[in-house]
């Protein structure tokens, strides 16, 4: 065999060597795309700290606005607490405890009791009664002599000790809603919870979705659901801010706690923020008009 040759097969050996260590190798693999960490879920947010009233507004009615008349609101002992023992007689005092922001698409919680006893002077149906306001007015465009903002009542009533009385109901002071298609004039629509009788701690939550729907919760049942919240322009107060350029329907506004002459304590009143509803086909606002009525089809 010449060199030549010689040269030529070592070659070839090699070059199938190469070949099948090439085969063996195993193929590296593209990287995989970085998996992007999902954005961290909402935190409950406190608006009660548990020391003072800072972040709240107070408005009494025939007072100025932060005139808190005999410290009907403060703080003790870390609980929010609604009282009297400052007052001779209720004298028509009706009182709003506003936080200072305006929302729109959340839930609230709001932990309460009753305790003691109605201040002299109160009406009688607001024995064991308060409430918290949605979708409010500015308490800076309260009038003076205003008794409530114009907003939606989720209506907090505490039981006799004997006869059946529901809480988390709805009422609607300057304002109209929508249920099952129909616009709701009546003042108040009672919820189907049960009777919270005594002294007891009890838990409301609200889940409210701008304009498109609100709903009351006890015990993790819905006990009232409803629609399309709107000004009343039948109502003096309410008039008021549509001549100013409010809208009619509510998608959101400010927060308040009543003092209606029965005190009551809070211990827990936080919310926790939700993407807001994109209207469609489906929506409320797509299915009834202001009034309640479906809308036209045009053929």
């Amino acid at each position: 065999m010449t060199h030549t040759s010689e040269f030529h097969s070592f070659a070839m050996a090699l070059a199938l060597l190469l070949a099948l260590g090439a085969c063996a190798a195993p193929h590296a693999e593209p990287d995989a795309p970085a998996v992007a960490e999902p954005p961290p879920a909402p935190a409950w947010i406190p608006l009660f700290n548990g020391r003072d009233l800072d972040g709240w507004r107070v408005k009494i009615t025939g007072y100025e606005l932060d005139d808190n008349y005999a410290n009907t609101f403060r703080v003790e002992d870390g609980i929010l607490r609604v009282a009297y023992d400052g007052y001779e007689s209720f004298g028509g005092r009706f009182g709003h405890l506003f936080f200072d922001t305006p929302f729109s698409d959340y839930r609230l919680r709001v932990e309460y009791r009753f305790v003691g006893e109605q201040c002299p002077g109160g009406p009688g149906w607001a024995f064991r009664n308060s409430g918290v306001m949605l979708h409010g007015q500015s308490p800076t465009s309260m009038a003076k002599d205003q008794e409530f903002p114009v907003s939606i009542e989720a209506q907090m009533l505490g039981g006799d000790g004997e006869h059946p009385r529901t809480t988390a109901n709805l009422c609607t002071p300057g304002t109209h809603v929508v249920m099952a298609g129909e616009l709701i004039r009546r003042h108040c629509t009672n919820s189907t919870s049960a009777t919270y009788h005594g002294d007891r701690w009890v838990t409301m939550e609200l889940e409210v979705r701008g304009h498109e729907i609100i709903r009351h919760v006890m015990d993790g049942e819905v006990v009232l659901e409803y629609s399309a919240p709107q000004l009343d322009d039948s109502d003096a107060d309410a008039r008021r801010l549509l001549a100013a350029g409010a809208e009619r329907l509510l998608s959101g506004g400010y927060l308040s706690l009543q003092a209606e002459s029965h005190p009551v304590e809070f211990r827990t009143v936080e919310l926790l923020p939700l993407e807001p509803v994109v209207a469609g086909p489906g929506s409320v606002t797509g299915r009834v008009t202001l009034d309640g009525a479906a809308p036209a089809h045009k053929h």
